[in-house]
């Protein structure tokens, strides 16, 4: 009778009589290592992005210096990775609606210091304004906010106007920043929204 053991592979008994032909022998597959193992850990990690491809939208920057000392190693390996969303409910920093309104304000008096009113210049104007403004709000680096900008020129006329926006949004992180500038013929109005993206 024979004994098999687990794991085993048992053979026929062979006798002296009979040939020694056996089996080619294959060689056994190196294991691979285990991710609980913490030297190949890294090693797996490796693998993975080396047969992976990725898009990078966004890389937050990291916040401890001992993040930052792992090298050019780190930032390659990150510039190669397209993230998940990390589900961040608030922003690194929050839009502080004053110092934007004041950049609004020195903008628009600088570039409609000595303009008299056209519709056909401020259809071109109005654009232009909105990309400064643009650069202007993303220059103070809120992170994962988009930005809405609306440029109204208004013709004095003797008219009243009542200019109105409704949102929903989220009291606690989005915001709006309106600011004027009034000339004797025409009033230019900026509202600037600003809504957190999570």
């Amino acid at each position: 009778m024979e004994k098999r053991g687990r794991g085993v592979k048992s053979s026929p008994i062979q006798t002296p009589n009979q040939s020694s032909q056996q089996a080619p022998v294959t060689p056994r597959k190196e294991r691979r290592p285990s991710m609980f193992e913490k030297e190949a850990y890294a090693q797996i990690l490796r693998e993975r992005l080396r047969e992976s491809i990725h898009d990078v939208q966004y890389v937050e920057p990291p916040f401890d210096d001992s993040v930052a000392d792992i090298g050019k190693e780190w930032k390659s390996a990150l510039a190669k990775l397209k993230f998940a969303n990390s589900y961040r409910m608030e922003p690194l920093k929050k839009f502080q609606a004053h110092s934007v309104e004041t950049k609004i304000q020195q903008i628009l008096t600088e570039s409609l210091k000595d303009v008299k009113y056209d519709d056909k210049v401020f259809s071109h104007l109005s654009l232009e304004l909105a990309d400064r403004i643009l650069l202007a709000v993303k220059e103070f680096g809120y992170h994962r906010y988009k930005f809405i900008i609306k440029v109204l020129f208004i013709q004095k006329t003797g008219q009243a106007i009542n200019i109105a926006s409704s949102w929903i949004w989220d009291i606690a992180w989005d915001s709006w920043v309106a600011a004027k500038h009034e000339a004797e013929s025409y009033i230019a109005l900026v509202l600037v929204f600003a809504l957190y993206y999570e």
